[in-house]
């Protein structure tokens, strides 16, 4: 008789009682863990020729999550940030699996040693002079909405205040 494969038990066990019992992670981070369960165990799957109950905790390698991060990036287009989000959960479950399995820690380490991708940062954008001006004569300053809405622009204009920090100014 084969041995049971632990894989399935592993997920149950890192969805239920890590993120849910343990971390009391937000319903979003569940849900995007899921997401990114479902999309690398069919991609895994299809990579191996087998379907999803067939694949087994050994077949789950660092090479399978590459190759699943790869083609994210060019097959379904994702963002960095988005590749590096799924490797996050990738991750959170490789690390779980190495407390839980210590046979598996080898596979495990080769998995948390793929490094994230660095996005490149954009360049900051300003408004010039006149598109400031522009915008702070758009206001209706002859009824008391419309002097409000400048003297705002204006107070976030020139003290550089995100809107929280101008909404938490108490006067």
């Amino acid at each position: 008789m084969r041995p049971i494969d632990p894989l399935p038990g592993l997920l149950r066990a890192f969805f239920y009682e890590r993120l849910v019992e343990q971390r009391n992670v937000s319903v979003n981070t569940v849900r995007s863990y899921r997401d990114t369960w479902r999309l690398f165990l069919r991609h895994t799957a299809a990579c191996h020729k087998r379907t999803v109950a067939q694949l087994i905790l050994a077949e789950l390698t660092a090479d399978d999550v590459t190759a699943f991060l790869k083609h994210s990036e060019q097959e379904r287009h994702v963002s960095i940030g988005t590749r590096n989000c799924r490797l996050a959960a990738l991750r959170s479950f490789f690390s779980f699996v190495a407390e839980r399995e210590p046979p598996a820690a080898a596979q495990c380490a080769d998995v948390l040693r793929i490094p994230t991708k660095k996005a490149p940062i954009p360049a900051p954008c300003y408004l010039e002079s006149n598109e400031v001006a522009a915008i702070l004569a758009q206001p209706d300053r002859t009824c008391i909405e419309g002097q409000r809405d400048h003297a705002l622009l204006s107070f976030l204009y020139n003290t550089g205040a995100r809107i929280q920090e101008a909404l938490d100014v108490c006067p």
